[in-house]
């Protein structure tokens, strides 16, 4: 999935990203900068993420152009 960071805290790791396909909003889960290029987020920040079991945004990254084609087309 790919989307925008909504909103984050980098003292209490609490943010959301909005999903570019639904433009639903995706809580960030703990480790969603675990193993991950950032160290922190910053609003408006382009990112590709993942889904958890509880439905947290994980696994956030950097994508490649195809990554971050049009919304809707992937």
């Amino acid at each position: 999935m790919q989307g925008v960071i909504q909103a984050y805290d980098p003292v209490s790791a609490i943010g959301d990203v909005m999903c570019d396909t639904d433009l639903a909003d995706y809580d960030l889960a703990s480790d969603a900068l675990e193993g991950s290029i950032f160290r922190i987020d910053r609003q408006g920040q382009r990112v590709v993420f993942d889904l958890d079991d509880a439905g947290r945004a994980t696994h956030l990254r950097l994508g490649s152009e195809i990554d971050m084609g049009t919304p809707g087309t992937h």
